[in-house]
């Protein structure tokens, strides 16, 4: 059964799915890269493409994203499969998303949109303001036609994405996790991520204390740093001059309080209700 890691774009998915992928899928909990191809994105052409589906037709895909996690509930068996996601949880076309049948629960991460800002303008290699843009409109990344071939992904603007996820909140399947807590006490919120799984799984929780402190060593903002200059990092935007955009880029040095007024204004103007409720204001 699929338990989801849902997040806006640049919001700390990557962190959880690291520290869940060392913790799950190595022996000792020391995190690589690979570890990651543990926790697929969703959606994603793989599936589709088995299932006979046509890839080009975006109605076909959205149609079939229940049908497709049927198959991977039924390939996985009893098994839980983590599946990483920056679709907003929104009907397409009159199709859902996903449905209790098929998911378990939802771990929603989310981060100041202020600090968004800095990460997805060096992330897309596009400028602040058109960051800002993307956080406050409705919108979907991807498609066949940009440049990493990837499936098309309903995103929807920043307040509708978090928004969206708490309907798993109504059945006591949803988890929201704050980036900023995360990086702050991160043994903290891993084992109440853990305690979350553990819950909605039915299953009794038994942290592995030496496997959590080798998670912990190797998933700080430091380490995956030191990771990605030593391998390119998979995930990383190629830039127009060939190389790489860095992806561990700013850590604690991106406070979101360094951002042109004009941009603090608006985004703070757009998103002043959802800031308050997260403490962010």
């Amino acid at each position: 059964m699929i338990i989801w890691l849902a997040s806006y774009p640049k919001s700390g998915n990557t962190l959880v799915r690291s520290m869940l992928s060392s913790y799950f899928f190595s022996k000792d909990g020391i995190f690589n890269f690979d570890l990651l191809n543990n926790i697929k994105k969703f959606p994603d052409f793989g599936v589709f493409k088995t299932l006979g589906i046509d890839i080009t037709n975006e109605n076909e895909v959205v149609k079939n994203y229940i049908n497709v996690q049927k198959e991977i509930n039924k390939r996985d068996g009893n098994s839980i499969r983590f599946l990483k996601t920056h679709a907003a949880l929104n009907d397409i076309n009159g199709y859902r998303f996903t449905d209790l049948k098929n998911t378990l629960g939802a771990i929603y991460i989310v981060r100041d949109p202020r600090k968004i800002i800095l990460s997805y303008a060096n992330h897309s290699q596009i400028t602040l303001s058109e960051s800002l843009k993307r956080l406050i409109e409705l919108r979907t990344i991807g498609g066949l036609n940009d440049n990493q071939n990837q499936s098309v992904t309903h995103v929807g603007s920043w307040s509708t994405n978090y928004h969206s996820w708490k309907e798993f909140n109504k059945v006591g399947k949803y988890l929201l996790i704050k980036y900023e807590d995360l990086i702050s006490k991160p043994e903290d919120n891993l084992k109440i991520i853990l305690e979350f799984i553990s819950k909605i799984t039915n299953t009794k929780l038994e942290v592995d204390k030496k496997k959590l402190n080798n998670v912990l060593s190797t998933t700080s903002f430091e380490y995956l740093q030191k990771l990605e200059k030593e391998n390119n990092f998979p995930e990383a935007i190629k830039t127009k001059d060939g190389n790489y955009a860095t992806f561990f880029k700013y850590g604690k040095k991106n406070t979101g309080k360094n951002l042109p007024e004009e941009i603090t204004k608006e985004l703070e103007d757009n998103l002043s209700s959802e800031m308050r409720e997260l403490g962010y204001l």
